[in-house]
């Protein structure tokens, strides 16, 4: 059973939808106990970072216990971004510090959100891009990923500069772009991940 944070700040129907369509079902949770039985847990995300944490921080605990069991691990959008350690968009305000790094405001010049189809460049061979090549995903973003470990990003895409598109950390994956909402590619995706349950 795929498991979906509810913690106020995710686009839950979307991601669930992406889920229906390859045919699995997926649960969603505010239940803490529950999130730290999961098969496999997703964590969604829009809007702000500061915001989103607050909502988040009372899941801490039970999302820490869970990767300790080193079983499958989605972040999507804001919830790649959530997974990192600070964020320029909300100085002060700690994020999960799971994977170690900033979250960066994307730079002057360039039109932001950044909003539309970008084209995948693969970094490293990842359990959730098995059989996907150079394909364009949907993102929707203000601020991108800065890692201190570049080895975790599995791929990126080109938006005046390399932004991180894949993070990738043992049982843990992040898209920064939407794949529920980026075709069959995207599905294949999510397909990949759930894979990783047998």
């Amino acid at each position: 059973m795929i498991t979906i944070i509810n913690y106020g700040s995710g686009n839950l129907k979307s991601i669930c939808n992406g889920f229906l369509k390859i045919g699995i079902p997926a649960e969603v949770t505010n239940d803490p106990a529950v999130i730290e039985d999961a098969d496999a847990l997703v964590l969604p995300g829009v809007g702000a970072f500061g915001s989103a944490m607050n909502h988040l921080e009372k899941y801490r605990t039970s999302i820490s216990k869970f990767l300790q069991q080193e079983k499958p691990f989605l972040g999507v959008c804001l919830g790649l971004q959530l997974l990192l350690s600070k964020s320029e968009e909300s100085p002060g305000v700690n994020g999960l510090d799971i994977i170690q790094g900033n979250i960066i405001r994307l730079p002057p010049g360039l039109k932001i959100p950044h909003m539309g189809w970008n084209k995948l460049e693969l970094k490293n061979e990842c359990p959730i891009l098995d059989g996907v090549d150079q394909e364009y995903m949907y993102f929707v973003h203000s601020y991108y990923a800065r890692p201190d470990d570049e080895d975790v990003v599995a791929a990126t895409t080109q938006y005046g500069m390399d932004v991180p598109a894949v993070l990738w950390k043992d049982n843990i994956f992040a898209t920064q772009f939407h794949p529920e909402k980026s075709g069959e590619v995207g599905l294949k995706i999510l397909k990949n991940f759930v894979k990783l349950l047998d």
